[in-house]
């Protein structure tokens, strides 16, 4: 049975990748996981956008502390 649910994406449209950190400044992924976000499972992705909150909360903390 193949799952027809909408895949879900933090994308933003600000594709800029940070090279301090290697994640994009828009939506917080790495390149790598921009790539292979279509062919992820519905898990992997619910990972991946869990981890995206701290991710988020570094960068800013970085970014604020330049």
């Amino acid at each position: 049975m193949l799952d027809r649910r909408p895949i879900k994406s933090p994308c933003i449209s600000v594709c800029v990748m940070d090279p301090g950190t290697g994640w994009c400044e828009g939506c917080f992924r790495t390149i790598a996981e921009i790539g292979a976000w279509a062919r992820m499972s519905h898990d992997d992705r619910d990972r991946v956008m869990a981890d995206l909150p701290a991710r988020r909360k570094l960068f800013k903390a970085r970014e604020a502390a330049q």
